[in-house]
């Protein structure tokens, strides 16, 4: 496969630190945001330290009609394609706000599904192909603080797993990120545990050697596994009463 990767949502923290990662190891990189021309200083950067080439792609997810025009566009196409794309927000002020909750949606859910369908037909198409899809420990049960994004996040595991079904039919790898806690600036106003919370980078490694070994799913910290077994096995009546 060629060493050519597509980063979604390439200004967050830990698309830049993937990025990084990839380039340090040889990959030249396609990266995608909403606002591409933020992405001009680290496509300089990145090409001059790591002597690799470096593209840039203006995608917005909300923009559904767009996004498999603008993939369908590309002449040289990638064969490792990671949707880090996210969007959070404090959960009762998005469940005051439908615009708010619509932008959840679309960021967490509907864009990024929107999206990999156009590059699961190329990749189904050619026999070989890997997508990497960043959702949320906070999909795996729906929690008070914020069910809004959780239930994104859970559609968008549950995205991942079938299509991870059907494309291995077909010599096509799909990897699903569950990160549990990460120092990024959306995660700037949370007091968040530091045994529990990874940095950009070690997300990066984990991805990384993820996509490599061709695992299914990974918790950037392993014990994060374990506390969802836990919080799951909660029964509903008892569940319903936490404040959590």
């Amino acid at each position: 496969m060629e060493k050519y990767v597509f980063i979604i949502g390439a200004t967050s923290d830990i698309g830049m630190a993937i990025a990084e990662k990839y380039a340090r190891e040889g990959y030249d990189l396609l990266l995608g945001a909403r606002k591409s021309e933020r992405l001009l200083p680290a496509q300089s950067d990145l090409q001059i330290r790591f002597g690799i080439r470096c593209n840039l792609l203006e995608l917005d997810l909300s923009q559904t009609a767009t996004l498999a025009a603008a993939w369908n566009s590309l002449e040289r196409k990638p064969g490792i394609s990671i949707c880090v794309a996210g969007y959070m927000q404090d959960n009762d002020e998005v469940l005051r706000d439908t615009n708010a909750t619509l932008q959840t949606i679309e960021s967490n859910f509907t864009g990024p599904v929107t999206l990999l369908n156009a590059i699961a037909l190329d990749y189904l198409k050619n026999g070989t192909g890997v997508i990497a899809g960043f959702s949320s420990v906070a999909g795996l049960r729906g929690r008070q603080s914020n069910f809004i994004y959780g239930s994104a996040k859970a559609g968008f595991i549950a995205y991942l797993s079938g299509l991870r079904n059907k494309l291995f039919h077909h010599q096509v790898h799909v990897l699903t990120v569950l990160p549990g806690f990460v120092y990024t600036k959306m995660t700037a106003h949370l007091a968040l545990p530091g045994l529990l919370t990874a940095t950009p980078a070690q997300v990066a490694n984990a991805v990384f050697t993820g996509i490599r070994k061709k695992k299914n799913v990974i918790y950037v910290k392993w014990f994060w596994k374990w506390i969802m077994c836990i919080i799951r096995m909660i029964p509903e009546f008892m569940f319903k009463k936490k404040k959590l």
